[in-house]
């Protein structure tokens, strides 16, 4: 009998052991799992209903992954008082969001372009306006469209923090078309481990028009029944993209923001790269690789992970090769972040708090143009710095020429905020920018004194310092003889571009004193450039080009003689002289013979700053 009783006590102890890990079992896979119990929603592209998913099934995390967070070394005196990591109870564990299966039949699978039958081409065109881009084949694809995994071998094998920051998720949109918007929803949702997402933030920019209808009430109520809180906040006027930005920022309840353009497409693996870089150190601010969606076709094309970000005379944001120095620090490895001097500005994650600490935006910019060099410049001259992350491949799609007007005029917008940038942060260099463009020289540039306080306050370096340590490969030139034009001593004309691109001649005409294409450099490395173009000869009888500056010498070394004013092409030591009888606009190179033809005026209001240095130095 006592044993009986033993053996029901020892199987009701048994069931309720079972009981209980199995409801544990349920409370562990709930918390790690992002398709469960019906959780796992998608809606059907063509209507505003909630249609069931299928599981997928998902990579398996990793629990040995180490939980400590490593304490980076503080590489800059500004915002010394912030902690530069996170406390790990503040972190999330997370696991790889599942890959997206690709829908049989539909167009655009797998990134692949779509071609609009030949019936259809005048309507395509048509409504190729709206948006200048193919609104035609946008809307033929899935807003849940599947994307080859498009990153390097390495960076599947990469193993990152068990613990991550939060971000939410910050796009500002106008005048954005319905399937571009909410495809880059949807790839944020499905390709973001959802943990780590907090929310989307969406900041309608005061659309209007044929817009204002699906960007309204249908827009709000359709993101009420996504898997993930995304809000939608209004302007209250047209604000342009910075003031956007920055109402959107306001809200965000993630330990990260990420901003995002309105007509993108997040890939397999995008987030972990960004984050991974900002919980080692949360003064870095971090950019995906930048891939292109074709306005044309939409198909996805990956860029090069071999690319980082520049600037030239005019203050344009360029991509230019990384250079060697680079590749070095990096010890060869393609998958290791990348420091770049710039950034595009569309697509980056911030620490919330550092970027308040480090000034947000300039308030005083208008619309859009120039906020992402100021937020370069003011990174890595105040203590922080500036990645790419070539693990995170995010898509944009890059359209010809902007949907969009600007109050008040494109030209005067851009002038007005890269000059207030370049009278903060340029220090002398700004008079690269004015003079190569010198109608920003009569644009108000309004009150600056908040963001000069806020340099002085932040103990952030110079612009030489800038040139020097981050970008000595810019197209700024860090010592330069003169700065101006160049004048024949015979025929009164001056050098000018034309407004010539990388491989054309360089060209002559009259000179007009206003600066612009005829502002050339001449500087301590013996190059003469123009902009992001050097002069250039490859034989001892020309032509001269504009090419590409490359700093190595060889063809785009040239030496000023002060004394006899000829300027000497130093690999074939020809002169280069003023253009002949049959083309009077083009200078050419000749036997040296020091007559009047050879004789060039490097003279104006400029400083001979490269000689001036070395004379204090001494």
């Amino acid at each position: 009998m006592l044993h009986g009783k033993l053996r029901i006590h020892t199987c009701r102890v048994i069931l309720l052991t079972s009981l209980v890990w199995f409801i544990i079992d349920v409370i562990v896979l709930s918390f790690y799992s992002d398709c469960i119990g019906g959780a796992c929603k998608k809606f059907d592209d063509n209507d505003n209903t909630i249609v069931a998913e299928p599981l997928i099934d998902e990579n398996s995390f990793n629990e040995k992954q180490e939980d400590s967070i490593n304490e980076p070394q503080n590489r800059g005196p500004g915002l010394e008082g912030m902690s530069q990591t996170y406390r790990p109870n503040t972190l999330k564990r997370w696991r790889p969001a599942p890959v997206v299966p690709q829908i049989s039949g539909r167009p655009g699978e797998m990134g692949k372009a779509v071609h609009i039958p030949p019936e259809q081409e005048t309507l395509m065109k048509e409504r190729f306006k709206l948006n200048q881009f193919n609104l035609l084949a946008s809307d033929m694809i899935s807003l849940n469209r599947s994307l080859s995994d498009v990153r390097l071998g390495g960076c599947k094998q990469k193993r990152y923090p068990a613990l991550l920051p939060t971000t939410s998720i910050v796009i500002v949109f106008h005048n954005e078309a319905w399937s571009t918007l909410l495809r880059t929803v949807w790839s944020v949702i499905n390709r973001s481990p959802r943990p780590l997402l907090k929310e989307i933030i969406l900041v309608d920019d005061s659309s209007e028009g044929v817009f204002a209808d699906h960007l309204g009430k249908k827009l709000e109520d359709y993101v009420a029944k996504l898997p993930v809180p995304v809000h939608v906040l209004r302007t209250e006027k047209r604000s342009g993209l910075i003031r956007a930005r920055l109402l959107g920022a306001k809200h965000v309840q993630g330990q990260i923001i990420t901003f995002l353009d309105a007509h993108c497409e997040c890939t397999e693996g995008w987030l972990e790269p960004l984050l991974s870089r900002i919980v080692e150190d949360r003064k870095t601010v971090v950019c995906p690789i930048i891939d292109v969606i074709s306005d044309e076709t939409f198909e996805y094309i990956t860029a090069s992970d071999m690319t980082w970000g520049g600037f030239n005379w005019k203050l344009n944001f360029r991509w230019y090769r990384v250079p060697q120095r680079e590749m070095d620090r990096r010890k060869g490895d393609r998958t290791a972040p990348l420091r770049t001097p710039t950034m595009a500005g569309g697509l980056f994650s911030i620490d919330k708090e550092y970027f308040y600490e480090i000034g947000s935006y300039d308030e005083g910019m208008d619309i859009w143009g120039g906020e992402n060099l100021e937020m370069s410049f003011r990174v890595w001259m105040c203590g922080g710095q500036l990645e790419i992350a070539t693990c995170s491949h995010v898509g944009h799609v890059f359209r010809k020429s902007t949907p969009y007007s600007f109050p008040g005029g494109t030209n005067r917008i851009v002038n007005h905020n890269n000059a207030r940038l370049a009278e903060v942060w340029l220090d002398q260099w700004k008079e690269f920018y004015y003079n190569i463009n010198p109608g920003a020289r009569s644009v108000p540039v309004g009150d600056i004194s908040a963001r000069t306080d806020l340099r002085e306050k932040l103990q952030c370096k110079s612009f030489r310092w800038y040139l020097e340590n981050i970008y000595p490969e810019s197209q700024m030139p860090l010592d330069y003889y003169y700065l101006g034009d160049i004048r024949n001593v015979e025929s009164k004309n001056c050098l000018d571009t034309m407004g010539r691109k990388s491989g054309d001649n360089v060209g002559m005409t009259y000179c007009h004193n206003l600066g612009g294409n005829q502002v050339f450099a001449y500087t301590k490395r013996q190059q003469i450039m123009s902009d992001d173009n050097c002069l250039d000869a490859s034989s001892r009888t020309g032509p001269v080009k504009l090419v590409r500056c490359h700093g190595m010498g060889g063809n785009q070394a040239w030496m000023y003689d002060e004394h006899d004013r000829t300027i000497v092409h130093v690999n074939t030591g020809s002169c280069l002289t003023k253009p002949d009888n049959s083309d009077v606009n083009l200078p050419v190179l000749k036997a040296c013979n020091r007559e009047e033809g050879q004789q060039w005026i490097m003279n104006s209001d400029f400083r001979w700053q490269a000689k001036k240095n070395h004379n204090d130095e001494r």
